[in-house]
């Protein structure tokens, strides 16, 4: 897999870490930004050409903060449609192909492979497996993906 082919980055403030997450599932670059100093989060945004996403009005009318989304809600949900719709995101080209936990992107990996890694249920019933090659986590298409899937959906019948 490449790098995201929109080009699109973010950097989540550490009041958005289930946003970053879901941006994650898209397939988007997501840092979550949890280390409290405002202008270390607008400087790794300069330097790495992300868009900031915060709830801080404060960091909003910073100078340098220059691409930044004020995200309106408390509701993870209403978040993620906000960002969904006022950037014009995909939502269905780069599914489920970034690690959720470190934000890296996933390989997909021979079933052999991870025989010692999963539970024994899961290899028997699932043939498609990814993994983190940072965090080593390993991936599969479970009922979690379909609930993600329909809420995904869900959001598209809205627009």
């Amino acid at each position: 897999m490449t790098d995201d082919s929109e080009g699109i980055k973010f950097i989540a403030d550490e009041m958005l870490g289930k946003l970053a997450k879901w941006l994650r599932t898209l397939g988007y670059d997501t840092t979550y930004y949890r280390d409290g100093a405002d202008s270390g989060l607008v400087q790794i945004a300069l330097v790495e050409n992300r868009i900031i996403l915060t709830r801080d009005i404060r960091l909003v009318e910073r100078k340098l903060a220059r691409n930044c989304v004020l995200v309106k809600s408390d509701n993870i949900w209403e978040q993620f449609e906000q960002i969904v719709r006022e950037l014009d995101l995909d939502t269905k080209s780069r599914l489920f192909t970034r690690c959720l936990i470190c934000n890296k992107e996933l390989k997909l990996v021979e079933k052999e492979y991870v025989r010692d890694l999963v539970p024994p249920y899961v290899y028997q019933t699932q043939n498609e497996f990814y993994k983190c090659l940072e965090c080593g986590r390993i991936y599969w298409p479970g009922t979690h993906k379909d609930s993600m899937l329909e809420l995904l959906n869900n959001l598209d019948k809205e627009t």
